[in-house]
């Protein structure tokens, strides 16, 4: 008998910074296995323009280069998708924490009674003109009992759930998708790319025990938390790995390109001995000749280290705000383009005197080898996300829309059992 086979097609959209990546996966399920098997059938990957810190600043520059994206990567799959599942990290992504009760009508736990707590946790999340991104339980209780993970079918007159709430202001999402509007092209979805980051860079086990994913991006460092195999947390700080080149750009009067370059070839965290005496050389800003001024390697470190700092100094401070901190155990993965930076797991370690190692997502089937690793851990997870369907994720229904155009009908996208 020959084994059932399906497939679908899905789009993945990122929009950073310094990229923006579209891609055209195709999902194949296999009768009798778990999980679905992905095939990477198209990529486009151009400059962003546009952007700053996740935000559109300028939404034509941003419409030519995610038109440029989308219709490589249609070409290369030879399809046309249309639809595409977003990632966000504007509009002060952060987390909040609420417990939601019901009364058990029925004398026993239905899908209703756990609908009706989503909905609490839906409106309670949505204050203050916030948009609900994503939404999980972290635990029922039943009747006083505590520490149950599923409680449908059980008997009970009282339950209630440990809710968290992932949401942004409506502004810069309504823009998102505006964009994706004269684009031709549709909102299937939207994912914030903390999340989506650290499902790609961590391990089900690691994310089991505890552990906190940092993805360091051009123009944002983002923080994801997990616990007992639950999103728990996340922030956005608008500070990245572009703030860098820009320290470098203006301490050494060289072209922000140029200074890109060495951050690249040159940047580190720690001096060796040999530093002090080894040097580069580079052009200055406004000048013809290109070359002719050098500088040392231990001086490039000088100038790096403290904003590497500021940067870790900033996500300590947003960890000790985020009450989940406490329960995600010691370890830390490193993702994002800036993740590789020589000597940034050991400075991190020695700043929080935590664990640490670099996230390398697994490589999409398909993907080229020179475009793997951390700087496309977003888009991997996008894809992880989007694979799973609405067994994981599901559009919202009968709840109030943020507004009546773009965010109306795409919804948001609600977190179900992770």
């Amino acid at each position: 008998m020959a084994e059932r086979r399906t497939y679908r097609t899905i789009g993945l959209l990122d929009i950073g910074t310094s990229k923006t990546v579209a891609a055209v996966v195709v999902i194949e399920h296999l009768a009798g296995t778990p999980r679905p098997l992905l095939r990477l059938a198209g990529l486009g990957m151009q400059r962003s323009k546009g952007v700053k810190a996740g935000v559109l600043t300028d939404l034509d520059e941003a419409e030519t280069v995610v038109r440029g994206v989308i219709g490589n990567a249609e070409r290369a799959a030879g399809t046309s998708v249309g639809g595409f599942t977003l990632s966000v990290s504007a509009g002060r992504i952060s987390s909040v924490h609420c417990t939601a009760r019901t009364e058990v009508e029925s004398g026993s736990v239905t899908p209703d009674d756990l609908g009706r707590l989503m909905s609490a946790g839906e409106s309670y999340a949505e204050r203050n003109g916030r948009t609900l991104i994503h939404l999980n339980h972290l635990g029922y209780e039943v009747d006083g009992a505590t520490g149950i993970r599923d409680p449908l079918g059980l008997s009970a007159r009282r339950l209630s759930a440990g809710l968290h709430a992932v949401t942004a202001d409506e502004a810069p999402l309504r823009n998102l998708l505006v964009l994706i509007d004269r684009c031709y092209a549709s909102c299937d979805g939207l994912v914030a790319a903390s999340y989506a980051s650290a499902l790609a860079a961590t391990t089900e086990e690691e994310r089991q025990f505890g552990v906190t994913c940092i993805d360091f991006g051009a123009g944002t460092t983002s923080i994801a938390l997990f616990a007992d195999g639950r999103f728990t947390g996340t922030d956005v700080i608008p500070v990245g790995s572009q703030h860098i080149t820009y320290d470098i750009a203006k301490a050494l009067q060289t072209p922000l390109a140029e200074a890109e370059r060495i951050k690249t070839l040159y940047g580190t965290l720690f001096n060796a001995q040999s530093d002090e005496h080894e040097s580069f050389s580079y052009p200055i800003a406004g000048e013809e000749e290109d070359g002719g001024y050098e500088t040392s390697k231990a001086r490039l470190t000088d100038i790096v280290r403290p904003r590497v700092q500021q940067i870790l100094g900033l996500v300590r401070e947003r960890l000790a705000l985020n009450a989940a901190s406490r329960y995600v155990g010691d370890k830390i993965v490193l993702t994002g383009g800036a993740s590789q930076l020589i000597g940034l797991p050991e400075f991190v370690a020695n700043e929080f005197g935590r664990s640490v190692r670099v996230g390398r997502p697994s490589d999409l089937p398909g993907l080229n080898a020179s475009l793997s690793g951390p700087q496309l851990a977003t888009l991997s997870g996008l894809a992880i996300v989007a694979a799973r369907g609405d067994g994981e994720l599901s559009m919202a229904r009968g709840r109030k829309t943020v507004t009546q155009g773009y965010l109306g009908r795409v919804g948001t996208w609600l977190k179900r059992g992770f």
